[in-house]
């Protein structure tokens, strides 16, 4: 079954990445999307492309979407789950990329679905300076699904970004934040989680799952309380399978489920002794 993919990748200035690759189409192998970035040197992630979509270069990054052969990413899955909770009661979204919110409407619909939902208010604007302005305190949870560490979004893996996070969130107040791959960039989460065992005198936790369509196949997150009540990441107070009513609206989850949720905490020998080596 054919699918529909978008990639936004970073502006790194150039037509060409040195390799006959004109923005990541490889000119090499004719009908390949090919990603390249210096966030995984010697590596490019490839997926086959039926049709190119659209294409468009806004003031950020490059857009594209086109029709694969596998399930390709999409902007606005996060505010599609959030929006499964009747007791969340407003949800703020702050995107720095009108155009992938636009494209992401027009192409990817049911992804784009939390956008339609009363409580959610849209902001387009930097988020750094977003959170910078945020009355102490206004937060029960703030959700980061940012890209990787390279031009705009390097900010957002920053100890001064953390702390305008911890300072918008209430006592108790959790964050969840991309936090790289521990395949190819061990480097970047050691900081993060330094940053964060700094910032944030609750609960601090990585996590880690499987996304097929992000090279080496994984994808980690930082989840993170401030000072309060107890958080245990690991065991949620409500387990999904017992809460149907999330199922309602949105239709049912296709992958996550308690035990994937436990299980995402268990980390490679490897991994653990680099987080847990970064202590307060």
């Amino acid at each position: 079954m054919e699918e529909e993919g978008i990639v936004k990748r970073p502006s790194e200035g150039g037509e060409s990445n040195g390799t006959g690759a004109a923005d990541g189409i490889s000119a090499v192998i004719p009908g390949w999307f090919s990603e390249m970035s210096p966030m995984w040197p010697g590596e490019a992630h490839s997926l086959k492309v039926e049709k190119i979509l659209y294409q468009g270069k806004s003031e950020y990054q490059n857009v594209m979407v086109f029709e694969v052969l596998v399930i390709g990413g999409g902007d606005g899955g996060v505010l599609r789950e959030v929006s499964r909770y009747s007791s969340i009661e407003q949800i703020d979204i702050c995107e720095i990329d009108k155009m992938v919110v636009d494209v992401s409407k027009q192409f990817f619909p049911n992804l784009a679905v939390g956008f339609e939902d009363p409580r959610v208010n849209l902001h387009i604007g930097d988020g750094v300076a977003f959170l910078k302005v945020v009355p102490v305190g206004t937060y029960d949870a703030v959700i980061v699904d940012s890209s990787d560490p390279i031009g705009p979004a390097q900010e957002l893996f920053e100890k001064p970004f953390f702390e305008s996070v911890a300072k918008a969130l209430r006592p108790g107040g959790v964050v969840c934040t991309q936090a790289e791959s521990i395949w190819l960039h061990m480097h970047i989460i050691e900081d993060i989680v330094s940053n964060c065992r700094q910032v944030f005198k609750g609960s601090v936790k990585y996590a880690w799952t499987t996304v097929p369509t992000y090279p080496s196949g994984v994808i980690g997150f930082m989840l993170c309380s401030t000072d309060g009540p107890p958080v245990d990441f690991q065991n949620p107070v409500h387990r999904i399978d017992e809460r149907d009513e999330l199922n309602k609206t949105k239709g049912p989850l296709k992958f996550y489920n308690p035990e994937i949720h436990y299980a995402s905490f268990c980390l490679p020998s490897f991994a653990k002794r680099v987080i847990s080596s970064k202590t307060n």
